[in-house]
């Protein structure tokens, strides 16, 4: 029995370290949106992901047909399911009705996870990755989504650990969480396959969150008989999600009992809590994950989220956040956007702060892994922690997804393409570009295919691997490289965004689908082009710029022109001379900051000091 929970709880460890890791998403209501739109975001934080963009067409499938489940991380093959008798295009997290989901990983109790019923011979078939691309396939809103997660679940089983989901369509969004049921327990094997699940819509006006730990805490009960005006429904009654519009709460109907029956819960049902018995709150939850969340909704309403900073430190256990909160003025795209890149700016865990050793003299904000370390390799010892920021340096792709009620639901009777936009980058948020992928194209750009480089093959023409150059080159002197960055990066961005609005205004009256599909794609590849061909200049000139450690002189020719036409380098007038005729100003020689002198003179400075021989 020791031996059993020492293995559990070593497992739990590991894969707490490998879960924070990984990601962050946030939900936006139409009511908490500057322009009536809905949006959710996602970063794929994962080490060993390519930055690509997924598609998948539409299709039509004979009776029969079984679909093959491949497991969404390393390929294995996990079994058959049968195949919907329609599918629907998909590109990367959103489909052509503008349905989008996002995920993050939190993990949960360990015993509970769902790849321990194919370790013990079960025969749990879909991952978390297949179950939301799957979804996306089969379902044209948010509520239909939530009700076919939960039947391909029970039917096929899950094979993964604790998910919490993003879903949002054009008018709602949904955060639902859910657990596998596992295999440890003699009751557990008597019982279904898939998951204990809630799921909350986030009321009109708000917005929500989650970074990698469980944050749907209490719910109400739901009646056993509910009418026509419910508000919270059990999966029994799961039919009536899609045409009861007053649900606001559903969950499976053994989410309680089963945790009663396992004896990891035997309080009253007022104080059952999902995230707090199925994913306990502890130190790394809320300071690598909690504290995400946290960071994000400052930016929305800081007078709101200052009492909560202790808390998110880590420092005390509670009271904890509230699953959603009112921002304190409508956010605009580029406001979702600014969540995403997040750097803990202003705030006690910035990792860019003077002073600090880790940050280097051009206060880089990043760490290299493992976040939790000792002074000693050994592991002996004190153990202390790396900030895990909201904006991270392994992301793979990121994403702000839009639904845009706006525009018609139909052209020409088939789902507008314009509906929905994925704004796709790949790379740290930081430093990406995100470019309009409208939910209608029906090709991927080349600078985004997949099949273009991998994470063991460069590609010149690969837009994650450009954008790595870039960035990883801006560690060397992030806090004066970052500015040439975001300057680039805001002008493209909001380039993008104005020329959005003038396919809304010249594109409204068309009502031949394939045109607008055909116009569509063409626009998204367009702008994909412009992105990277910037960013390949931006490389350029940030080599120029900061070669050998230097900074070259510029002058401004146009404050207002776009890169790279608004400046120059100084170079000198003249230039009769052997060898080039363009001669470089003398470029700055920086200091680094004093306090960073000084900790070279507090640890060396006897055998360095300079030494008058009079």
């Amino acid at each position: 029995m020791h031996k059993f929970l020492a293995i559990a709880l070593t497992m739990f460890l590991s894969i707490a370290h490998f879960n924070v890791n990984a990601c962050t998403s946030f939900l936006i209501t139409r009511g908490a949106s500057a322009d009536g739109t809905t949006m959710i975001t996602y970063a794929a934080d994962a080490h060993w992901i390519y930055g690509e963009l997924y598609f998948r067409p539409a299709a039509i499938h004979p009776p029969g047909t079984m679909y093959d489940v491949r497991h969404w991380h390393h390929g294995r093959p996990m079994g058959q399911i049968r195949q919907a008798a329609q599918t629907y295009q998909v590109v990367g997290n959103m489909n052509e009705h503008g349905l989008a989901i996002s995920e993050t990983t939190f993990g949960g109790r360990p015993e509970l996870h769902g790849e321990r019923v194919i370790d013990r011979g079960g025969t749990a078939i879909i991952d978390y990755g297949n179950l939301i691309y799957i979804t996306l396939q089969r379902a044209r809103n948010a509520r239909q989504a939530i009700r076919i997660i939960h039947e391909l679940t029970t039917e096929w089983g899950y094979a993964s650990s604790g998910e919490s989901f993003s879903i949002m369509d054009a008018n709602e969004v949904w955060h639902m969480e859910l657990m596998g049921m596992g295999v440890e327990n003699p009751v557990v094997r008597n019982r279904r396959n898939g998951i204990v699940w809630v799921a909350k819509r986030i009321p009109d006006g708000y917005i929500g969150g989650h970074a990698n730990h469980a944050r749907i805490t209490t719910f109400p009960v739901a009646p056993n008989r509910p009418g026509r005006n419910a508000t919270v429904i059990t999966c029994r009654n799961i039919n009536m999600l899609e045409t009861t519009p007053s649900i606001e709460v559903i969950y499976a109907h053994d989410v309680v009992q089963y945790a009663r029956d396992i004896g990891i819960f035997n309080g009253t049902r007022a104080e059952f809590s999902f995230s707090d018995v199925y994913a306990p709150l502890d130190f790394g939850s809320q300071r690598f994950c909690e504290a995400r969340v946290w960071a994000g909704f400052r930016r929305a309403n800081r007078e709101l989220m200052e009492p909560f900073e202790a808390y998110a430190r880590g420092d005390v256990p509670g009271p904890r956040m509230p699953l959603f909160i009112r921002p304190d003025r409508p956010l605009t795209l580029a406001d979702v956007k600014g969540m995403m890149r997040d750097l803990y700016e202003g705030t006690s865990m910035c990792m860019a702060q003077d002073g600090d050793v880790g940050a280097g003299p051009w206060g880089m904000p990043y760490r290299p892994r493992p976040m939790r370390w000792t002074v000693c390799e050994s592991g002996e010892g004190q153990v202390f922690v790396h900030e895990r920021a909201i904006s991270t340096q392994q992301t793979a792709f990121s994403f702000v997804a839009q639904g845009r009620p706006q525009q018609p639901v139909l052209v020409g009777g088939r789902p507008n393409p314009l509906r929905g936009i994925l704004w796709f980058g790949v790379d740290a948020t930081s430093t990406t570009v995100w470019v309009p992928m409208y939910a209608g194209i029906n090709e991927v750009p080349l600078h985004f295919r997949v099949g273009n480089g991998n994470k063991v093959e460069f590609s010149e023409t690969s837009a994650f691997w450009l954008m790595n150059l870039v960035s990883n080159f801006a560690w060397l002197r992030w806090r004066d490289m970052i500015v040439d960055i975001r300057r680039v990066q805001q002008q493209l961005e909001e380039g993008f965004r104005q020329r959005v609005a003038e396919n809304d205004r010249n594109w409204a009256d068309i009502t031949d689908h394939a045109l607008l599909v055909r116009r569509a794609t063409a626009f998204s590849a367009e702008q994909t082009q412009i992105m990277f061909d910037t960013w390949t200049l931006l490389q350029r000139y940030l080599l120029i710029k900061f070669v050998d450690g230097n900074i070259a002189r510029e002058v401004i020719r146009d404050a207002n022109a776009p890169f790279p036409y608004d400046r120059e380098f100084k170079i000198f007038p003249y230039s009769e001379r052997y060898g080039s005729q363009v001669i470089q100003y003398p470029p700055y020689h920086p200091r680094f900051p004093d306090w960073f002198y000084q900790q070279i003179v507090d640890q060396i400075g006897s055998r360095i000091q300079w030494i008058d021989h009079d």
